[in-house]
């Protein structure tokens, strides 16, 4: 049988890549299951301590090969050089030493036998066996390790699809795994597009899945677990991030943060903010130092190995056809302020886009665009803001400006979504759990919580 073959397109420039990147069927997905269970039991009787090692040295070689993981993803996704330094490289490596950090530390509990019956009762954690994790596109490797080092420091197997558009950066992992010394069927890669993340989703031989990626295809691989072999997920989904900036904000701190919220990644991101709510007294103003910051950022796009290239590309033409047919729509729902159209004569470039005063109902401010399209809207009270912060579907992050602290503790406290920032937006932190509620997503990742997800309960009776 010839083997299914992929494509990877540059955005910069439309190129080719490569066409020769391997896609896995059925006949491989049940080949890496096989494997990775193999690899599960070897991997859960493994001490904590040389799980330990094993990981930390895992991220010592991603730091010391970030040249090279850089370069894929400048290939693949346009993906500046210098933000994967600042940013992804940061992440990961910080993912991977916290959790190798955890190894053996997740206890149980145990219940004296004070009710006349004898029995003591003893709960302990274990390992959940094979685990799958399908990662998106705009951060490959931090993604995964969001994933991969909870289930690893638990004593779990795991296999990873990286998304069809940015495979190679992932696949060079592979690699990495191999040096640090995991056991053979530990760490597993595969590559393919959604055909292949079904076949993981509906796979009877794994036993927890995590998703990263549109609320859609979340449906999806919920969907086919339960109707599979019930296992766990894990859904790290969609959002339309709200930032509320009231009249007493330090408005360089607000627009600063404000600004790099929804151009980072130029808008590709879960958490991007790409509502802003103003009040009133401060929109027009805001609203100017907004669209001159936008308007001065021309030198930051372009050649991704360029020291002063800071935003990417949109990832390839279907998402960019996609984020600006909804730029066009929005010009009937709003007024637009600067932007909305696209940026050189080739690849996949869109300018970062500001719309002021959206129709009451407008797409572009309830639809996910995950594009550099922030949309600007005004309130007077407090009770009116919140209740607009929380009119969507989703549920992922947010973020409040204000001097008044028991003003930012009150709003925080009746915003409905998973992560809220105050006087910041768009962050992640290893020590905190982050994820969303609504449609946002199933569960959390990082922190605590996220090496406890990776295992499971066990209760044992001793008389």
């Amino acid at each position: 049988m010839t083997p299914a073959r992929m494509s990877c397109y540059s955005p910069e420039d439309n190129s080719l890549i490569t066409k020769d990147v391997h896609k896995a069927v059925k006949e491989d997905v049940d080949a890496v299951v096989l494997a990775a269970r193999a690899g599960f039991q070897k991997w859960s009787h493994t001490s904590p301590a040389e799980r330990a090692s094993v990981i930390l040295k895992f991220a010592d070689l991603i730091e010391a090969h970030a040249d090279q993981i850089a370069l894929l993803e400048a290939a693949c996704a346009g993906k500046p050089l210098q933000v994967f330094h600042g940013f992804e490289k940061v992440l990961a490596t910080s993912v991977y030493r916290y959790y190798a950090g955890w190894c053996g530390k997740l206890g149980g509990e145990s219940f004296p036998a004070d009710d006349g019956s004898g029995l003591i009762r003893i709960v302990y954690r274990e390992a959940i066996g094979v685990c799958a994790a399908i990662v998106a596109f705009n951060g490959p490797i931090g993604l995964m390790a969001m994933k991969a080092a909870p289930c690893l420091a638990a004593g779990n197997s795991i296999i990873i699809k990286a998304s069809e558009k940015s495979p190679l950066s992932s696949l060079y992992l592979g690699q990495l795994a191999n040096m640090a010394g995991f056991p053979p069927g530990v760490v597993n890669f595969v590559s393919g597009d959604g055909e292949t993340g079904a076949l993981l989703a509906a796979h009877m031989g794994i036993d927890h899945i995590s998703f990263t990626g549109s609320v859609e295809v979340g449906k999806k691989v919920a969907q086919a677990a339960a109707q599979s072999n019930l296992k766990r997920v894990s859904l790290e989904l969609g959002g339309k991030s709200p930032s509320i900036i009231f009249a007493d904000a330090n408005l360089d701190i607000a627009i600063q943060w404000c600004v790099q919220g929804i151009v980072g990644l130029s808008g590709q991101a879960c958490f991007a903010s790409s509502r802003l709510y103003v009040h009133s007294d401060i929109k027009e103003h805001v609203i100017q130092r907004m669209k001159d910051a936008f308007e001065a950022m021309d030198g930051a796009y372009g050649d991704s190995h360029d020291a002063t290239t800071l935003h990417p590309p949109m990832v390839d033409r279907k998402h960019f056809n996609r984020v600006f047919d909804l730029i066009e729509g929005g010009k009937n729902e709003a007024t637009l302020v600067t932007g909305g159209e696209r940026m050189f004569d080739k690849g996949c470039w869109i300018r970062p886009t500001i719309f002021a005063d959206p129709v009451s109902d407008a797409t572009i401010s309830k639809d996910e665009i995950f594009g550099p399209v922030v949309v600007i809207s005004s309130f007077t009270e407090e009770s009116e803001v919140v209740h607009a912060a929380n009119n969507t579907k989703y549920g992922l992050h947010s973020a409040v400006f204000t001097q008044d602290i028991n003003r930012a503790m009150r709003v925080a406290g009746k915003i409905c979504s998973g992560t809220v920032c105050i006087n910041c937006c768009a962050m992640v932190d290893p020590y905190v759990p982050f994820g969303g509620r609504r449609e946002s997503g199933w569960g959390r990742e990082l922190g605590k919580v996220g090496h406890v997800i990776s295992s499971s309960s066990t209760m044992s009776h001793i008389r």
